[in-house]
């Protein structure tokens, strides 16, 4: 269930109880262990752990408090200790000028030399930054675009760091630090960074959480850490266990890749995930590249979309749901027949239902469906994206008649759904404003905006 993406197993106070701090992990729902070595001398230890338990991965390299010593030769031997199979990263590498145990110098010089054995072997890097946020986040904009990935641990950099770092797809990730009751500030950023670029740790031994606190830290007080995280982020430890889990798999390879979602519950509504098929290439959609959603796996080829039994199956009691939404990584209206007998069954048995659509419905079918929706669509959610014809086509990349033609599908839906939402994705380019003016006065709709990190 959870991966605890950080923890030093190989520290003395585990001696003699390693057995038992596994076996306790396990109980609270840890699947995987990743070990970063902090020296040459840990980084044999952690490959030496790798073997003895199935559980845990490790890192390899050299912390900024041991680069005083630093040269270029240790590269080779860094190197060497990478090869091991389940080493799945560079790290723990960093800067740190909390501590004066090793040279500025030397420490950019080793830090530097590490991220380019990272991209040389395509590995991700576990970065350490403690009070040299100036100079780290020099040196990582360096490298924008070189494809260097990674996850910066235990974070107590700045919000305006953080986001940086988010929009170059780097991960992030809290110890227990965050249940502490002094760390509001690490909570308040902690609550801004979308749950894609999050990722579960300890630390252990140390930063142990609340009501732990003061004693030794281990893998399996990850929990407390995930259900801080859930409760900042208005989620169920559940989906913080599995979002987090696939960014692990993601970026570290550890894990697997979840099974194809056909149904996904976010909050207390169920989504349908129809197709991935769509006629419009939205300049912000990732159905191509990575179809992925808070943890669920949307990605679908054509000849593996279920029939309409299958989602009915599902369901179950639709009545469970605040609502049953039809929204994937595709057009939910080419597959209209499949909407329309999943909706019968929903409104058969007492549940609501709610289509999200880029409003090219009655193109895409070559007749107006809109009647068609009376009695099985309670709201009509439809990607207005912008008020401005040209920009539409531009970020849609369809002719500008699409625009129209998605504006007359709202319209005409008014009169068979008791509610049309119009959305926006808040993106500087939209006039949002304006946007929202056209909504509610030209076509009576709802007007919202879907934030760019939002999920449906």
């Amino acid at each position: 269930m959870f991966i605890d993406t950080h923890a030093h197993l190989f520290y003395p106070n585990f001696d003699g109880e390693l057995d038992e701090v596994i076996s306790r992990a396990k109980q609270d729902g840890v699947d995987y262990i990743l070990v970063p070595a902090t020296d040459l001398k840990t980084a044999k230890q952690v490959i030496e752990l790798t073997k003895k338990y199935e559980m845990i991965y490790g890192a390899v390299g050299i912390h900024p408090h041991d680069t005083k010593d630093w040269d270029s030769s240790l590269i080779s031997e860094i190197e060497n200790l990478a090869k091991h199979k389940k080493i799945a990263a560079i790290g723990e590498i960093g800067l740190d000028y909390y501590y004066d145990f090793s040279p500025k110098e030397k420490q950019i010089e080793a830090f530097k030399a590490q991220i380019e054995l990272a991209l040389k072997l395509d590995l991700p890097v576990i970065i350490h930054n403690r009070d040299s946020n100036e100079d780290m986040m020099e040196i990582i904009r360096s490298y924008c675009g070189s494809g260097l990935k990674g996850q910066f641990h235990c974070f107590n950099g700045s919000l305006q760091d953080a986001m940086e770092l988010v929009g170059m797809n780097f991960m992030i990730s809290f110890t227990g630090n965050i249940t502490f009751k002094k760390a509001d500030s690490l909570r308040k950023i902690l609550q801004h960074i979308p749950p894609e670029n999050l990722l579960l740790e300890t630390d252990s031994p140390f930063m142990t959480p609340v009501p732990h606190r003061g004693k030794r830290n281990e893998p399996a007080y990850v929990k407390l850490v995930a259900e801080k995280i859930a409760e900042l982020h208005k989620l169920r430890i559940e989906d913080v266990a599995r979002i987090t889990s696939f960014n692990a798999f993601k970026i570290f390879g550890i894990g697997s890749k979840p099974n194809t979602a056909f149904t996904y519950k976010l909050g207390n509504s169920l989504y349908i995930n129809v197709t991935n098929r769509c006629n419009a290439h939205c300049v912000f959609c990732k159905r191509k590249e990575n179809p992925v959603l808070r943890g669920y796996n949307l990605g679908m080829e054509r000849s593996e979309e279920p029939s309409a039994d299958v989602y009915i199956k599902e369901i179950g009691d639709p009545k469970k749901y605040n609502e049953i939404v039809f929204c994937g990584y595709g057009e939910p209206t080419i597959r209209w027949d499949i909407v329309k007998d999943i909706s019968k069954y929903v409104k058969a048995n007492g549940g609501k239902t709610r289509l999200n659509t880029n409003g090219h419905g009655n193109i895409i079918n070559k007749k107006d469906i809109t009647p068609e929706m009376r009695g099985l669509i309670d709201v009509v959610s439809i990607s207005l994206n912008t008020f401005d014809p040209k920009q539409y086509s531009e970020i849609v990349g369809l002719d500008t008649s699409y625009y129209d033609e998605m504006i007359d599908f709202a319209k005409k839906s008014k009169p068979f759904v008791d509610k049309v939402v119009m959305t926006i994705v808040s993106i500087d380019e939209v006039d949002i404003e304006h946007a929202r003016k056209i909504t509610e006065e030209e076509i009576g709709a709802e007007f919202r905006i879907r934030p760019y990190f939002g999920n449906d």
